[in-house]
């Protein structure tokens, strides 16, 4: 039995050392699910023209943020890569006409954050995987289809991005969630839940609040990676979906793949 894709959104750098109920999600769903024989992030902060498979034997913890307080620049995530995994699964997409490359890359935030607490003691090899914030939701759901093919059955598929991400809301602060973040959350939740495809690949159009949601599209583009690598048949679960920060929807779903 395959293992699930999975989409996480991994909130503010600081949520590494306090993830609040997120964490506490993160943590659960990695004691539950069978330990898997590797793991490949799409990160909404790695972003390339074409994809990039992470070759690297031993990933550096990249620290890609700035004014947050020192100890967060102090946490290292030393996961081992999986240099021949990165290797097949590059191969395996230019079979199927894409091209791809692989390269050396660490993890960033959006990778080791959660990582941290779904699997804190960094033993299970990890390859980053890239994505285009040039290309829309319709290219990274193909991207996942492509990926399925030839991604092990014993290998975790994460998506790594925020159901909400407006940091202009962010940075003006005040008290209260804006209605838009969960109307959005609400929204998205019950389009998978149907199964409509064509509503989420349009979600720009369609989804209340959309733009204020996402101003731009990077930080949900993980989601369709993870839903066109799972079986368009089979189950969907929210396994957390709090708020954080009053604008960042904790969303974690797991799909689960054929």
């Amino acid at each position: 039995m395959s293992l699930p894709t999975l989409f996480v959104s991994h909130g503010s750098p600081m949520e590494a050392l306090d993830a609040g109920a997120a964490g506490e999600a993160w943590r659960a769903l990695g004691q539950a699910l069978p330990t898997p024989a590797a793991i490949v992030m799409v990160s909404a902060h790695f972003d390339t023209r074409i994809p990039v498979f992470g070759n690297a034997k031993r990933p550096a913890t990249v620290h890609d943020f700035h004014g947050f307080p020192e100890a967060l620049y102090r946490l290292d995530y030393p996961a081992p890569g999986a240099p021949a995994l990165a290797d097949q699964l590059a191969q395996g997409l230019r079979d199927q006409g894409w091209e791809a490359e692989t390269g050396e890359q660490g993890l960033d935030h959006g990778a080791w954050v959660p990582l941290r607490y779904l699997y804190p003691d960094a033993r299970i090899p990890v390859v980053p995987l890239s994505m285009s914030a040039a290309r829309g939701p319709e290219y990274h759901f193909a991207l996942g289809q492509a990926l399925t093919r030839v991604l092990p059955a014993d290998t975790l598929l994460i998506g790594s991005g925020s159901l909400t991400h407006n940091l202009g809301d962010f940075r003006r602060g005040g008290d209260e969630s804006p209605g838009y973040v969960r109307n959005f959350q609400q929204w998205i939740q019950g389009r998978l839940r149907e199964r409509d495809l064509e509503a989420l690949l349009d979600y720009r159009r369609q989804a209340p609040g959309a733009r204020q949601a996402h101003p731009t599209d990077e930080h949900l583009l993980p989601l369709f990676v993870a839903l066109g690598a799972a079986d368009p048949q089979g189950s969907f679960q929210v396994h957390h979906d709090g708020i954080a920060h009053r604008i960042l929807a904790m969303d974690l779903y797991g799909f689960s793949r054929h």
